[in-house]
């Protein structure tokens, strides 16, 4: 049964990690598969963040790489379901939160419906502000690198054309593809570029806050733009407002942003998924 969670978000941020590199047994809540990516080394692949549901590690986790060919498999895992998996410490990313999962370990345990069960766990780590999120980044490099951000107010939405895949994404993209096996049952198609970028501009609750411009990497961006594959480019771009404005941060929602940043740019901060429970 889902317990709630008595602890909230830690100035300090999670643990440090482990000296060992000995896989280690997570337990935690799914709350974020961000959109996927090229990648030189795993082919295509995505950046999961959740929420540890083990009282004795608890905070933010990220999971990365993960192959985003496998995780579109329906007997992996979705968000907001409580999993146990094994993850080694990721050694080449200074952040905290980050482990590289052993994604065949996964066991799934339970599904958490909307929304009561996923406030009692998530409410005890909403923010208000995302200016002291980039402060601390500023601070020290190892500053928590995730967090739940309930803005003070959302101004708007920015819908761009996505420029296409780089000629070295491209080349990426086609290596993995021509890799794979005849016999391997995952789809063979290449990644295909969404048609359209977006942005949140909003400002937080801290005092003086100038207001926070930060793209929108979430997955369900990018599958939206898939499912309406045939439709103009003008109709994709009210879709997209209409879902992620006035749906997803509509008055009725008590909406808050997941957020993490950049290894390598740690005060550059990106919206990874949308919490959005109804107001109370």
């Amino acid at each position: 049964m889902t317990q709630l969670s008595f602890f909230g978000p830690d100035e300090a941020g999670p643990e440090p990690k482990p000296d060992s590199d000995a896989p280690v047994r997570l337990r935690l809540l799914i709350t974020v598969k961000a959109a996927p990516n090229p990648s030189a080394k795993y082919g295509e692949t995505v950046c999961v963040a959740a929420l540890s549901v083990d009282p004795l590690r608890r905070g933010w986790v990220r999971l990365y790489p993960i192959n985003h060919r496998d995780l579109d498999r329906d007997d992996r895992f979705r968000k907001y379901e409580i999993v146990s998996i094994d993850a080694k410490p990721a050694r080449q990313d200074q952040r905290r939160e980050s482990w590289k999962p052993i994604v065949d370990s996964v066991t799934r345990e339970l599904f958490v419906p909307p929304w009561e069960k996923r406030r009692q766990l998530l409410d005890p780590y909403v923010e208000d502000s995302m200016c002291r999120v980039h402060r601390a980044t500023a601070d020290r490099p190892d500053a928590p690198s995730l967090a739940l951000i309930r803005p003070a107010r959302v101004d708007g939405i920015r819908v761009t054309p996505h420029e296409g895949w780089s000629a070295d994404d491209q080349r990426k993209i086609e290596a993995y593809v021509s890799q794979l096996d005849l016999l391997d049952s995952r789809d063979r198609t290449p990644l295909e570029a969404p048609r359209f970028r977006a942005a949140y501009h909003y400002h937080c609750h801290e005092p003086g806050c100038g207001g926070h411009r930060q793209g929108i990497l979430d997955w369900e961006l990018v599958a939206l733009q898939r499912n309406l594959r045939g439709r103009s480019d003008d109709e994709v771009r009210r879709a997209v407002e209409q879902k992620f404005l006035h749906e997803l941060c509509g008055p009725g929602r008590d909406v808050a942003f997941y957020v993490g940043n950049q290894a390598k740019r740690v005060n550059t901060f990106s919206v990874l998924g949308i919490y959005w429970p109804p107001r109370r």
